[in-house]
């Protein structure tokens, strides 16, 4: 039985699948069942920032297989120990959470905030926590109420309480929803799902001012912007805007799940024994991966990530004057994003036809994860692919009608 068959069969339809059967992933390229290549511009939505099967990540895999796969958070893994050594190192004084996504590690930050004022009389106890419209941050109920996108929490109500939006880039629209009740904000250096939308360094800085004068927990997500993807270590390094709380996934585990919460030295403390916890969290494979992963991220790598992503932004302006369904193009190192006039969907699948992958989210703009080890003529054949698929859709759009023979009325 055909594949697609079985899973349309078999599995909850809760994906929009475009129809490739994946039959092997290497480097910068995926490559179907009938042995079609495409090159990956979306990297399993950021997971795969350093290629599909780098060698020293799956060396890494197969050296801790060999050892073992799991032993429980009840004994102390080594791998896993130094995983959480290095993140401390290149980031600030703290400690570490390991969990298996990105949902897990914002609920990990949710929960230290609240265990803040557990000491106080539940009338006094803050709790509320501001984030933003636009802003995504998971799918478990929490993290889904914390999600600023109504469309991802319709027919789940009631949903839980304690959550309020602000605008994003609009430091006045937080200061409005500030209250005696509010404990921390939580926001996206680039909004990732929101369309690609980067923060203002200026807004960056008034919220760590902001949550300074309040005493309030300043929690960057970075699920989707850490590890490299914007040109440093972490989107906040990029800022110069450091957070009290940053969560990790995705590309953390250089293909494996793995999630991460780090804290600041000074709520550390704020969790204690039997307060938090994940089976799997920190699994020793993963755990293995990401060290490797992690040991990829030299200087000459995030260099590249900033030469090339101006690169990469340069030739898809160059685009934008060519082509009027493009309507924005921005972006953060490379995470970059093209806002058109018209939805996406149909480009997205003419360019996967013409062998290049990449997304589409809020319907209108197109969404670009590339590896970070890409260069300047991947770009090349990116843009000359989209570039004739956006012509091939122009054309249909604005074809002249045939004359009928007959003369219009005067």
């Amino acid at each position: 039985m055909n594949i697609i068959k079985i899973e349309k069969k078999c599995h909850l339809q809760v994906y929009k699948r475009n129809e490739i059967v994946v039959k092997k992933a290497s480097g910068k390229y995926i490559y179907d069942e009938e042995g079609k290549k495409y090159l990956d511009f979306f990297t399993g939505v950021s997971v795969c920032n350093f290629e599909h099967c780098h060698p020293r990540i799956v060396s890494a895999i197969k050296g801790q297989l060999n050892d073992y796969m799991h032993v429980s958070n009840l004994y102390y893994a080594p791998v896993q120990v130094n995983l959480a050594d290095k993140l401390i190192s290149r980031s600030f004084k703290g400690k570490v959470f390991f969990s298996n996504s990105g949902a897990e590690a914002n609920e990990c930050a949710i929960k230290i905030a609240r265990k803040l004022d557990s000491d106080k009389a539940r009338n006094k106890k803050r709790y509320e926590i501001i984030t933003f419209n636009n802003s995504f941050h998971g799918r478990t109920l929490a993290t889904l109420t914390a999600t600023g996108q109504e469309k991802f929490k319709k027919g789940f109500e009631p949903l839980p309480v304690g959550f309020k939006h602000a605008d994003y880039n609009d430091i006045n629209s937080v200061k409005k929803v500030v209250s005696e009740k509010t404990v921390a904000i939580i926001v996206e250096p680039v909004q990732g799902e929101g369309g690609v939308v980067p923060a203002k360094k200026e807004f960056l800085v008034q919220l760590r001012k902001l949550c300074t004068q309040k005493k309030l927990v300043l929690i960057f997500d970075e699920i989707q912007t850490g590890m490299g993807r914007c040109g440093e270590i972490f989107a906040w390094k990029v800022y110069g805007v450091r957070p009290d709380i940053f969560t990790l996934a995705k590309s953390l585990g250089g293909g494996l799940p793995l999630g991460a919460t780090i804290v600041a030295a000074q709520y550390d403390g704020v969790l204690g024994f039997g307060d938090h916890g994940s089976t799997f969290g920190g699994n020793p494979v993963s755990c293995a991966a990401a060290n490797a992963a992690i040991d990829l991220l030299d200087e000459e790598l995030l260099k590249n990530v900033k030469e090339v992503g101006r690169y990469f932004m340069q030739e898809l302006l160059k685009l934008k004057s060519k082509h009027k369904v493009i309507k924005d193009v921005r972006g953060l190192g490379l995470m970059v994003g093209v806002e058109l006039t018209e939805k996406g969907a149909a480009i997205v699948k003419k360019c996967q036809d013409n062998g290049l992958l990449l997304n589409c989210t809020k319907d209108y703009v197109l969404r670009f994860l590339p590896p970070l080890t890409i260069t300047k003529k991947d770009v090349d054949t990116t843009i000359k692919i989209l570039d004739k698929v956006l012509k091939s859709v122009e054309n249909i759009r604005f074809r002249p009608l045939k004359q009928s023979g007959r003369r219009l009325p005067s």
